[in-house]
């Protein structure tokens, strides 16, 4: 599994003493960056983490949308009208997907109630060109995130992440560009001034 740089940097006393009240990873848990966090691929994303063990963790970037339509991006797929997003840095020229469709799709796995990824690719085009899937039950990422072993830990002792329980709904009703700010905000006042952090530290 490859991994992802951390170019996060803590920017000042008030950031360094920060409680995040974070919880332990685990699949089905959201890793919000911190709002210093530099790295090209991680700046401001909310990821949902689909599994985390000794071995690593993986997960998928869930507000980076991608400026292509998912028929452009795959030949003979049928015509649907999903958005494709930025999943991770690892494989990205590979798709990945998130869904509601549970055991209406073989071999999907659950990450928590109501939610699922993976499945038999094949079942699914068929489901979708028989029009039995709509836009809101399925998400699509090219490429994911992966951490090898420890190494999501590191960051969290970092606190390059803060982490925090799923929703199903909250993440199949599509990501806005604010939905970063929108997923602390949700966390109560102290992350709402988080939430409001300029990008660039220097301004802070």
């Amino acid at each position: 599994m490859s991994e992802h740089s951390n170019n996060g940097k803590l920017p000042n006393d008030f950031f360094l003493n920060f409680d995040f009240d974070s919880e332990n990873p685990e699949a089905g848990k959201l890793l919000i960056s911190e709002p210093f966090l530099f790295d090209p691929s991680f700046k401001r994303s909310v990821v949902l983490l689909v599994e985390h063990s000794n071995d690593g963790s993986v997960g998928f970037i869930l507000n980076k949308p991608v400026d292509l339509v998912l028929e452009d991006a795959l030949e003979e797929f049928p015509k649907f009208d999903a958005e494709l997003y930025f999943g991770g840095p690892v494989n990205p020229h590979n798709l990945f997907f998130i869904h509601t469709l549970g055991e209406k799709l073989t071999n999907s796995q659950k990450i928590i109630n109501g939610l699922y990824w993976g499945g038999d690719f094949d079942q699914l085009k068929l489901l979708i060109d028989t029009k039995q899937v709509s836009p809101e039950e399925i998400q699509f990422f090219a490429g994911y995130s992966g951490w090898g072993p420890q190494q999501l830990s590191d960051e969290l002792d970092q606190k390059s992440w803060i982490v925090t329980p799923a929703n199903a709904d909250w993440i199949m009703q599509g990501q806005t560009k604010d939905f970063w700010k929108d997923t602390l905000t949700s966390l109560g006042k102290k992350f709402a001034i988080m939430a409001n952090f300029p990008e660039d530290p220097s301004l802070n």
